[in-house]
């Protein structure tokens, strides 16, 4: 074995019996190859990647491919989930290289870690061939090498670098307007989502367009969300069988997916459909939610509450095998119901994809359709279906797993601790707050020191930007739901911690990693929103919040600083800017601070969650230290509606306080 063996990462560890010789990321690696003057070969991945396994298979676990790396290079891999910060220069630098990037990803650096090519998959003959070249390229060519290291470091320290703006900034309608606007043209205004093949759900996109939607009045804009939700959750990108989403689907209809299922998709989709439920409740949208949790709680949670970080895309070597059935299967399974049920998923004799007589499930028609086709009432099909669904998964449970990746990152839980406040906020299922309180728990007793410092992986570790900011964020939705002021101040401990060691006061923005981190060849700062928000664009929206709960102008002047910095940026690319944009809206159409006290004040809390009011924050109890809460504490339950800093008069009903907001 190699030096991988004593790692902790699952996908470290894979790589532990590979005849290349391994090291992680760290000093040992990166002394050596400063002392015998070798190239570094970086090899970045993460365990639910398949395309790192088919590498790994063609070429890591070749003999004579290893001979090779082994003799010319000092060979690093790197989980990119525990290390997003290496992952984060070195796809910068393929992405200069290149115009595109993913994993896995392979780096060919100087011994002082500053590369010099890279790319993404590459067959064995070709890998081969370039190992040999860049071999000789160094050897032969090391002037040229040191010039193109040069020019390379210094684009991936100005990439993505922002322009400070120093002047005051006034946000309006029309400016919102041609953002969207430009958006649409990428509309998929067949199959929804965006573009063509291949399709990323992107949660935070499609929560963006839908409160966009809803306070613009833009029926067209809600109608686009309304069906890339329901074609996403009919699509073979869901999991019919046992919940869940994958990554993405490889066509455009979102029928079959790269099967791999991560907990930072699952957990904003459950805020998503959370959401769009209270904006539009679809009874699809609450049958998803439920479906996710379902799935997180049975295969991604610890013993002790902490969410795992995925599920491999393959089982005994395949692709989707898990996931898939044939008709003759699904009829040996089912028996007479069997044939209700092919109807109902659109399963084949044939098959319905690439692999003859498999079948990916999906949907096409609703069960009110259906129904009406099949000549049979809703609910005797949902009953039906629902029967048939419940005897296939046990079926499946026979079949060998997937690969579990059993990191526990202190951001995705973040993710997914806000998801469950979300759906409790949404359906008022005590079982998601009790779930989130319980995972709260164990954030606090496992990723936080007593320096109040977090850790990304293990108590005592390296941190993040997003690491602070989802949690900081989860602990703010904790709050909302429960009213219990020590969730708040454990979120504004994490963002003052976040100032100090991550801000850069000179040119308003975060660096992604701390300033007493191992320094990297460049410090950089995460902006674009992708399939999560940027760690800026959280951390910027947390400061707005808590600069409102606690009428804080600090918190107020950063968040502030960040837009301003960030929105001549927006308008020629809006897709990587939606939570910049959720921002946006909340400048141009205010904050609602909704305070409720009294002695009913979470039936009231309940009841106000039911009216989507996307805008707001929620605050109260029977007590509480906040500015805001002083002096309204009474002998009756209220409601204050507050907004730029004046409170209307104290509401004793939910839908007088709703008149308020409606008035204003």
């Amino acid at each position: 074995m190699n030096r991988l063996a004593n790692s902790t990462s699952p996908y470290l560890l894979q790589h532990a019996n590979n005849p290349v010789d391994w090291h992680p990321w760290g000093t040992e690696a990166l002394q050596k190859a400063k002392d015998e003057n070798k190239l570094i070969l970086v090899s970045i991945g993460y365990s639910a990647c398949h395309w790192c396994h088919v590498m790994e298979h063609e070429s890591f676990e070749d003999e004579k491919v290893a001979a090779v790396m082994n003799e010319y290079f000092v060979c690093i891999k790197v989980d990119r989930e525990e290390r997003p910060d290496v992952d984060q220069v070195y796809m910068s630098a393929v992405q200069l290289m290149s115009g595109r990037g993913g994993w896995p990803l392979n780096c060919i650096c100087l011994p002082d870690q500053r590369p010099i090519y890279g790319g993404t998959y590459f067959q064995k003959n070709d890998w081969v061939g370039l190992l040999f070249s860049l071999a000789d390229f160094f050897k032969n060519k090391p002037d040229e090498a040191e010039e193109y290291a040069y020019r390379l470091t210094k684009g991936i320290q100005e990439y993505e670098s922002i322009v400070v703006v120093t002047e005051p900034a006034t946000y309006k309608k029309d400016a919102l307007e041609q953002i969207i606007g430009n958006w649409t043209k990428y509309f998929d205004k067949a199959e929804g989502g965006l573009g063509n093949a291949p399709k990323f759900p992107m949660p935070n996109n499609w929560q963006c367009l839908m409160r966009y939607g809803y306070l613009m009045k833009d029926e067209s804009i809600a109608a686009q969300v309304k069906l890339t939700l329901q074609k996403m959750a009919f699509g073979g990108i869901y999991d019919h069988i046992g919940g869940g989403f994958a990554r993405y689907s490889v066509d455009g209809r979102w029928h079959v997916p790269h099967f791999e299922k991560m907990l930072y998709d699952n957990a904003q989709l459950i805020s998503l459909y959370a959401e769009a439920y209270t904006w539009n409740a679809e009874p699809l949208y609450e049958k998803v939610v439920e479906g996710i949790v379902n799935f997180i709680l049975r295969e991604l949670t610890s013993p002790d509450f902490g969410f795992y970080a995925a599920l491999d895309a393959d089982s005994e070597g395949k692709e989707g095998k898990f996931y898939i059935f044939t008709r003759k299967e699904i009829e040996k399974i089912l028996g007479d119901d069997a044939e209700l049920f092919c109807i109902y998923y659109h399963i084949t004799a044939d098959g319905n994809w690439e692999e003859e007589e498999s079948n990916v499930l999906f949907r096409n028609e609703s069960d009110q359709e259906l129904a009406a086709k099949l000549g049979m009432s809703v609910e005797q099909l949902a009953e039906k279906i629902e029967k048939s669904r419940q005897t296939v998964f046990e079926a499946r449970t026979e079949r060998v797993r997937p690969g579990l990746d059993h990191k526990i990152l202190a951001s995705w839980n973040g993710l997914m601790l806000k998801g469950l406040c979300d759906a409790y906020r949404a359906f008022g299922q005590l079982k998601y707050l009790e779930i989130a309180l319980k995972n709260a728990d164990f954030v606090l007793r496992s990723r936080i020191a007593a320096d109040g410092k977090l850790s990304r992986v293990k108590q005592e570790g390296i941190a993040f930007l997003d690491d602070y900011a989802n949690i900081a964020d989860a602990f703010i939705a904790l709050y909302e739901v429960t009213f219990n002021e020590e969730w708040l101040f454990n979120a504004k401990k994490l963002v003052d911690i976040a100032i100090v060691h991550y801000y850069d006061a000179e040119n308003g923005v975060f660096f992604y990693t701390a300033a007493d981190d191992e320094q990297l060849i460049a410090r950089k700062s995460e902006i674009m929103d992708s399939v999560t928000p940027a760690s800026n664009s959280v951390m910027a929206r947390n400061l707005k919040k808590l600069a409102l709960l606690f009428d804080n102008d600090q918190y107020h002047q950063i968040s502030a600083q960040l837009l301003r910095n960030i929105v001549p940026q927006i308008e020629r690319y809006p897709s990587a800017y939606s939570n910049w944009v959720m921002l946006m809206l909340e400048e141009v159409f205010g904050t609602y601070e909704v305070a409720i006290t009294g002695e009913d004040y979470n039936s009231k809390r309940c009841e106000i969650e039911k009216n989507y009011v996307p805008n707001k924050i929620i605050l109260g109890g029977k007590k509480g230290s906040l500015p805001l809460l002083q002096d309204k504490f009474g002998a009756d339950t209220q409601i204050f509606i507050c907004k730029d800093k004046t409170c209307g008069l104290p509401a004793k009903t939910v839908a007088d306080a709703l008149k308020q907001i409606n008035d204003r």
